[in-house]
C-alpha cells in the first residue's frame, strides 16, 4: 500500500531515507574510507534518524584485485560488525550486489547469522532473469530485497513495462527507479513513477528512487518522486558519488517533515569529516557532466575528460553529439 501520495508538507511515516555514501561515494575513492570515518558516519546516520545505511558493495573477492579497493567494496560480515556490533538501533543496514558479481551460495549467509537487513540487486534491463534469481535466493535466506534497474533513461517504455511485470511477480520488496545518467527531468519522473506505481499497486511492492546530479536535478527528481508516492529515497552525504554525485543526505534531512530527522547531527559530521574527503577526491556537478546528462550518455566520458585536465568543452560537446 502506497501511503499519502502527493503529500510533502506533513509527516509521512512510510518514507525511508537511505544513505548510500559508503557505496556510491566509495566509487569516488575506491572504497578507501578509514574505520574512524565509517564509525562516525554510522553514528551520524543513527543520530540523524536515517532509516537505512548502505555499507557498500557485496562482491566476490575472486573478481576484483583486493589491493586496489578498500573493504567496503566487499562488505564482509566481520567488517560491518566491527562498526555496528549487533546494530541495536532502529536503522537498518543494506549492501548492494551487481548481477553476476557475487557468489551467492558462498558469500550470502542466512539472515539469522547476519547483521545485514537488505540486499539491493543492481541490474540492467537485459539482466533481469539473473537478477530475479538473486532476489529469490536472498529472499529465501531471509533478507529484504530491492531491484535497482539501472540506466532506465535508455530503455523503451514497452521494455520497461515487461520488466516491471516480471519483477513485480518476484518476491522483491522494493523496485527502484534509477536515473544512472542524470538525464531525466522532473516532468518525466512523474510519468515514470506512474508506470512503476501500476506495478507497485498490482503486486503490493514499494518504490524507491536513486537519482544522479548531472543536471543538478537529483534533489528535484527525488522530491518529485516522493510526491508521487515513492517511499525509499536514496542520498549521500555532500552528494558524494560517481561523477556528478547524488542527492544530498543533508538536503533530504532538512526537507523531510518528520521530526525524527535531525539535520544538526549530520552537519556536525560534515564539518568534522568531509573537508578532508573533499580535499582528496573530486565529485559533483561540473560542465562535462551537464553535457553527458543532456545527451543521456554514460558519465564515464566526462570522468575521463576531467581526469585528462581538458577544458575544450565545445569539442567534448561535439564528441558526445557524435559529430
Amino acid at each position: 500500500m502506497i501511503e499519502n501520495v502527493g503529500n510533502l508538507q506533513s509527516v509521512r511515516k512510510s518514507i525511508k531515507l537511505l544513505d548510500a555514501t559508503l557505496r556510491d561515494g566509495g566509487i569516488v575513492n575506491s572504497f578507501n574510507f578509514s574505520d574512524d570515518f565509517v564509525k562516525a558516519l554510522y553514528k551520524a546516520n543513527v543520530e540523524s534518524g536515517v532509516d537505512i545505511m548502505e555499507f557498500g558493495y557485496k562482491v566476490s573477492e575472486k573478481m576484483f584485485d583486493k589491493s586496489k579497493f578498500g573493504k567496503w567494496k566487499f562488505s564482509k560480515e566481520e567488517d560491518i560488525r566491527a562498526i555496528v556490533g549487533e546494530n541495536k538501533t532502529d536503522m537498518q543496514i543494506c549492501v548492494m550486489s551487481d548481477v553476476g558479481r557475487v557468489d551467492l551460495k558462498k558469500e550470502v549467509i542466512k539472515k539469522s547469522d547476519s547483521v545485514i537487513d537488505m540486499y539491493r540487486i543492481a541490474a540492467y534491463i537485459n539482466q533481469i532473469p539473473t537478477a530475479i534469481e538473486m532476489i529469490e535466493y536472498c529472499h529465501k535466506m531471509g533478507y529484504k530485497t530491492s531491484c535497482n534497474v539501472m540506466a532506465i533513461s535508455k530503455n523503451q517504455e514497452s521494455d520497461m513495462r515487461r520488466m516491471l511485470e516480471i519483477v513485480g511477480q518476484s518476491p522483491v520488496d522494493i523496485i527502484y527507479i534509477v536515473d544512472s545518467f542524470g538525464a531525466i527531468y522532473p516532468e518525466e519522473i512523474r510519468r515514470v513513477c506512474d508506470m512503476y506505481m501500476e506495478t507497485a499497486v498490482k503486486y503490493g511492492k514499494q518504490l524507491g528512487i536513486h537519482a544522479h546530479n548531472n543536471q543538478q536535478l537529483a534533489f528535484a527528481n527525488t522530491i518529485e518522486a516522493c510526491a508521487m508516492g515513492v517511499n525509499y529515497l536514496d542520498a549521500t552525504v555532500c552528494g558524494m558519488g560517481r561523477g556528478a554525485g547524488n542527492c544530498f543526505t543533508e538536503q533530504m534531512l532538512g526537507f523531510l517533515k518528520n521530526p525524527r530527522y535531525n539535520l544538526e547531527r549530520m552537519l556536525r559530521f560534515i564539518r568534522k569529516y568531509m573537508p578532508e574527503v573533499k580535499k582528496n577526491n573530486v565529485w559533483g556537478y561540473d560542465t562535462p557532466y551537464l553535457i553527458t546528462g543532456l545527451y543521456n550518455t554514460h558519465p564515464y566520458a566526462a570522468i575521463d575528460f576531467i581526469k585528462a585536465n581538458r577544458d575544450d568543452y565545445e569539442e567534448f560537446l561535439r564528441q558526445i553529439q557524435g559529430y
